[in-house]
């Protein structure tokens, strides 16, 4: 028995000193990264949910009803929206209690867990965010215009139809408009319904380039997107794990996918300092869709980390690149280590 507990005493203090080599590794790297990006990095605001990670597929749920939402246009929804709305507006009121980033995170992980689904939603941010702070899809310096670009794809007709990305956008354009005072003229909406205007991809790519031009310092943008995503093999080199993930726009055999890289380039990159944007991407392969170097996630057992961490599945170096400055190399090193 006492070499048994000698033995079990010293992988318990292999894992912790693995554990504590992680952390360090971890905080080294957010050193650096931190002290060598450029500032056309440190002045953007960007964050996403993503309804999955990278290799998960996402889900559509086929009665809302059981997340106790707005129903304006069908049963269905997508299982991402459907969640992150039942944290925030079940049955159209808002928490009477604040919700940090954790307990939303937290919570839908654990109502989709619940419901049946495997989904592993997450946090992604161009800058780290306090995921204890209060939960904010406009933060309170946000005082400017408050625009929206909501997209809801059912592919109509197609193979692989969906049934409930027109009742998400629906839903999350009466909760924007309730409770965080989006004005009608400010929202653009795309859905092949036969009444909005259509998400092709032109529609799609011009929405986006519209909405990032029309935003000046202390505006605020709310982008969602409901539909089918994917990933392909990556060409261009710049993607650790050897693949893009792309955004499905209705006209996708003929036009082509929207890649991440076009995102980046779209929405990221021209967006002027000190505007806003919170992204609810609610489809498959979406968890690094806009490549943002922070990420924020449940654990497999459901826990949650204490904080953000850099996601070492996309590449940190090609990002600096892109924002024009140099590249790490040490950083990669810290994570590749893990």
């Amino acid at each position: 028995m006492g070499r048994f507990m000698k033995k079990f005493r010293q992988r318990i203090q292999e894992r912790i000193e693995d554990a504590m080599e992680q952390i360090l590794n971890q905080e080294d790297a957010q050193a650096a990264f931190e002290d060598q990006k450029p500032d056309a990095m440190r002045y953007k605001d960007v964050r996403t949910i993503s309804g999955c990670e990278d290799a998960q597929t996402s889900a559509d749920v086929s009665n809302v009803g059981s997340f106790r939402l707005p129903d304006p246009a069908g049963r269905a929804g997508g299982a991402c929206t459907s969640s992150l709305l039942r944290v925030l507006y079940k049955d159209e009121t808002v928490p009477e209690d604040t919700l940090s980033f954790t307990e939303v995170l937290q919570t839908m992980r654990r109502d989709l867990e619940r419901e049946g689904y495997s989904q592993i939603p997450q946090l992604t941010s161009l800058n780290k965010i306090d995921v204890h702070t209060d939960f904010d899809l406009v933060p309170e310096e946000a005082t400017g215009v408050r625009r929206a670009v909501l997209i809801g794809i059912n592919y109509v007709g197609q193979d692989g139809e969906l049934r409930g990305c027109h009742n998400d956008v629906l839903n999350m354009k009466k909760y924007i408009m309730d409770v965080h005072g989006f004005q009608e003229d400010n929202i653009v909406v795309l859905m092949d319904d036969g009444y909005h205007d259509e998400p092709t991809k032109e529609n799609v790519l011009a929405a986006y380039k519209n909405v990032v031009q029309d935003s000046e310092e202390g505006d605020a943008i709310f982008l969602h997107y409901s539909g089918h995503g994917t990933k392909v093999r990556d060409e261009s080199g710049d993607e650790d794990d050897g693949y893009d993930e792309a955004l499905v726009p209705m006209d996708y055999d003929e036009e082509g996918l929207i890649m991440d890289d076009d995102l980046f380039e779209i929405i990221i990159e021209p967006l002027a300092d000190g505007v806003h944007m919170f992204s609810l991407m609610d489809c498959c392969h979406s968890g690094t869709i806009l490549d943002l170097p922070y990420i924020f996630k449940p654990n497999k057992d459901g826990s949650m980390p204490d904080t953000m961490k850099l996601d070492d599945t996309i590449n940190l170096d090609g990002l600096v690149e892109q924002f024009g400055g140099h590249a790490l190399g040490l950083l990669v090193n810290f994570l590749e280590s893990r």
